[in-house]
């Protein structure tokens, strides 16, 4: 039993305050008394100090030796001068803890009730205004209800008209009218039933939180301050007895009752007793209930306390829930920023005088304070899932029509020739058309006139509309290309179809940006990104239908204008972002342009696309160009992309060079160095009858060389395969095809055996999916033996299957012919079943280049 279960009535609230004030006047004359008793105990003290300095005013031990009068004469006045201190010193205790103390608990006490009552009245006056809105949005509801019927029958009636007066042209100009009306009606009706819903919502989750958490976490901590109050002066006034005791039998006595007295105060039982003897009825529970009277006659659209979603609230609801993630996060920010200073005060209070207050008044407005902030971030999150919850059971569907306009469907769907309604429907076609022109989608174009019925012209809402002819209603086809794109590939700051990842790497300070383009719905559409606080901001170029671009400023011809403009003038891109243009990010030295790229003749295809030899305009370099291909998704294009991330960095001769890549338009590519050899695997099977020993020894030396630069470079190549290597002039190797390469030293796949090469991959990255650079040591192991095998297909005759489950087993492939003792040795090193037990790159380029320069050696003897 407490302040929170027992003293939630109005009456009770108006005894508390009552006792508060009769605690803040006790505290006062307490106050005022304690002031007076230091007084007095300063004038005994000095008094006390003024017969100590006249009994010693004279050696008494000096002029009587050996007396035992003088001696204890001495005694006596050193016992008055000790006493005169001992008091002196209680006095100042007693002013600057004691008195001090209960000082700040006065004030603190004062603090602590207009705190309560500003508090209590707060969160009473919250519940009366949203029992109120309910009501005047309930009386909003029911005199749109009126005017969406009076709409409605005027619609119905001016439609009947039109069938049976089909060619009289009485109704045709009104109908227009009427249903435009009607069509504003019913938005506002449903716009005002969602503010209804969430209202209702609002004011139910406020009234349970008043309820459950609100006044009874307010009286709680009420009821704990006072305890603690109390607990408080309870160590105050035992430090004054302390303070003033002089220790004589007489105070003893004094004391003694005192301190029995003081012992006596219980603040949890006096408290308790004090909320049982004031005990009242809490308030009744008030019920927000939706007035299903209101939805009987809305065509079954409106359902209660469901949100509707449909063409004539879906903008609303997306604002709405835009506002609402908003305001949460603004609300959950607070509420963070509250509990910290909360906790803040908590551990320093902890470190403070016994005596300082343990509950402040800044502290109990902060608890309260926290209360209402998880009270309004339950009601804002509440309310996002009353309106994500019907939005996302719409998912990818067609969003369902507001009107009832599917009144059309309903009436007799008899074939009445076009030819007999042309000239009727010709002089409505205009009207219809603007009037229709965003619910429509257009469908083919009819090929016979005549061979259409009027049945066949669709109205907005029904299923018909976007599958079906519509003769009087045709859409304009989608603008090929981007509005507003005209200039902008020549701007250094756009860089074409650059992924989302580059962006964040090359915007580092606050104010940089570039311009990109997206794909989004099959759409193109262009891209401001922009490096703001700890974030990066997108923002998509606003087309408008008379091919102008604007963010929500002015509009421009073009978007090089609109940036240039957003630039200058210093203006936010938008209100509520306030980000502001302050540094365009230029293309980097790799990023090339897609024109300056001529493709020539293709050579490969790989797992994006097709590879091309081609040549640069620039420069006349001869390069070769992987390709991407434009139906790709976005992730495929983001995998695409990283070899050429990866590639970008690096310089070493047994490591294809990145020339650069194109993202300025479709088709995205990457281009590198032409390796004239081509495939490694390729060469090594059309020349196995002309390789010698020494020259596969080099083909391992360079391989081991291009992985030991990747080892340092922290780059795992998850790869490495002859197929993937390339061969050069003079026969050099360098290893290529980096489209599964990550930078780290440990690298976990959380995308299962996709497309991973099981007869080149180590076991615990097979079994585990946990790759290091260890793991290419395996696979440099099986590159080893493919050169000597010459282009030989490893564990042949055996499935993937078949040979993982035998390497699990222990089985490694024998040597293949001619291949050096030593060299087969490194090879089953590479093959050690725990990935410690492998040589690192810097060891295997040591042995293999020196078991080629003793093979060179023995080649000259």
């Amino acid at each position: 039993m407490g302040f929170s279960t027992e003293l939630q009535g109005q009456g009770a609230h108006e005894v508390l305050l009552q006792r508060q004030d009769a605690e803040l006047r006790l505290l006062d004359t307490m106050r005022r008394c304690l002031a007076s008793k230091l007084k007095c105990d300063r004038e005994f003290a000095q008094g006390m100090a003024g017969v100590a300095a006249q009994a010693t005013k004279r050696d008494w031990n000096e002029e009587l030796p050996d007396s035992t009068l003088a001696k204890a004469w001495c005694s006596f006045a050193t016992g008055l001068s000790d006493l005169s201190r001992e008091v002196r010193e209680g006095a100042e205790n007693l002013e600057n803890k004691a008195l001090q103390a209960l000082k700040q608990l006065h004030e603190s006490r004062r603090d602590a009730r207009k705190t309560y009552h500003d508090e209590h009245l707060k969160i009473i006056q919250r519940l009366s205004s949203l029992s109120e809105a309910v009501q005047r949005k309930r009386n909003e509801y029911q005199k749109q209800l009126e005017v969406y019927k009076t709409t409605r029958s005027r619609f119905e009636e001016q439609y009947v008209n039109l069938r049976i007066f089909p060619l009289a042209g009485r109704t045709g100009p009104k109908l227009a009218e009427v249903m435009d009306k009607y069509q504003r009606a019913c938005r506002r009706l449903h716009l005002i039933h969602n503010e209804y819903v969430l209202l209702l919502n609002e004011a139910s989750n406020y009234e349970k939180d008043f309820r459950t958490s609100l006044l009874p976490g307010l009286l709680e901590l009420q009821q704990d301050q006072q305890e603690t109050t109390l607990t408080t002066l309870k160590k105050i006034m035992s430090e004054v007895v302390r303070f003033t005791n002089l220790s004589t039998e007489k105070f003893s006595e004094i004391y003694t009752r005192m301190n029995i007295g003081v012992r006596e105060i219980k603040p949890k039982e006096e408290y308790q007793k004090f909320a049982e003897n004031h005990k009242t009825i809490p308030k009744a529970q008030q019920k927000f209930l939706f007035d299903e009277s209101l939805t009987e006659d809305s065509s079954g659209k409106l359902q209660p306390n469901v949100i509707a979603v449909d063409n004539l609230t879906l903008d609303w609801l997306k604002t709405k829930i835009s506002e609402l993630e908003n305001d949460q996060k603004e609300v959950q920010g607070k509420l963070r920023e509250k509990e910290e200073v909360l906790a803040k005060s908590k551990l320093q209070n902890g470190l403070l005088d016994p005596l300082r207050i343990e509950i402040s008044a800044a502290e109990t407005q902060a608890k309260q304070e926290i209360e209402l902030l998880k009270c309004d971030d339950r009601q804002k999150g509440n309310q996002l899932s009353l309106i994500k919850n019907p939005l996302n059971e719409i998912g990818c569907e067609e969003i369902p029509p507001g009107c009832d306009l599917s009144l059309v469907q309903t009436e007799s769907r008899s074939t009445i020739t076009m030819t007999d309604t042309l000239s009727a429907v010709q002089t409505r076609h205009g009207r219809f058309q603007k009037l229709f022109k965003k619910p429509f989608s257009g469908g083919k174009k009819s090929h016979s006139v005549s061979q259409t019925t009027l049945t066949n012209i669709s109205v907005p809402g029904s299923p018909r509309d976007s599958s079906r002819n519509s003769t009087f209603l045709e859409m304009t086809d989608p603008l090929q290309g981007v509005p507003g794109a005209r200039g902008l590939g020549e701007q250094d700051w756009f860089h074409g179809v650059l992924p989302r990842e580059e962006v964040v790497r090359l915007l580092k300070k606050e104010g940089d940006f570039l311009v990109r383009e997206t794909m989004r719905n099959e759409e193109r559409q262009i891209v401001l990104s922009v490096s703001w606080g700890n974030s990066h901001k997108h923002f998509i170029v606003q087309n408008s239908p008379d091919g102008m671009v604007r963010f929500e400023g002015p509009a421009f011809s073009s978007v090089p204008e609109l940036v240039v403009y957003q630039l200058k003038s210093g203006l936010p891109v938008t209100a509520r972002s306030q980000v502001i243009l302050r540094n365009p990010v230029a293309k980097e030295t790799w990023e090339l342009n897609n024109d300056d790229v001529m493709l020539n003749e293709k050579i490969g295809r790989g797992n994006f696309g097709d590879v091309y030899k081609a040549k640069l305009r620039t420069s006349g370099q001869d390069v070769a160009v992987k390709t991407c291909r434009m139906t790709l998704p976005d992730e495929h294009r983001k995998k695409f992309l990283q070899e050429g991330r990866i590639l970008k960095q690096y310089d070493h001769p047994n490591i294809v060079k990145l020339v650069g890549i194109c993202v300025q338009k479709q088709p995205i590519m990457i281009v590198m160095e032409l390796v004239p050899g081509g495939s490694l695997l390729v060469y090594l099977r059309n020349n196995a009858n002309k390789l010698s020993c020494r020259q596969l020894m080099a083909m391992c030396k360079d391989a081991s060389s291009g992985m030991k630069y990747l080892e340092s470079k922290n780059c795992i190549h998850r790869d490495l395969a002859a197929r993937n290597c390339l061969i050069g002039l003079e026969n050099i190797v360098k290893i290529s095809d980096f489209g599964m390469s990550r930078e780290e030293e440990e690298y976990i796949v959380s995308d299962g055996m996709k497309q991973i090469p099981i007869k080149w991959t180590a076991p615990e990255a097979l079994n585990y999916g946990k790759y290091t650079t260890l793991c290419d040591v395996w696979s440099y192991g099986v590159l080893a033996w493919e050169i000597f095998a010459k282009g030989g297909v490893p564990y042949n005759g055996m499935s993937n299957s078949q040979a993982r489950e035998k390497i699990d087993g222990g089985y490694r492939m024998p040597a293949p012919e001619g291949t050096p003792p030593e060299m087969y040795q490194l090879m089953v090193r590479c093959w050690a079943e725990k990935p410690e037990n492998r040589p690192k790159f810097d060891e295997i380029f040591r042995i293999v280049n020196q078991l080629f320069e003793n093979h060179r050696q023995t080649a000259i003897m």
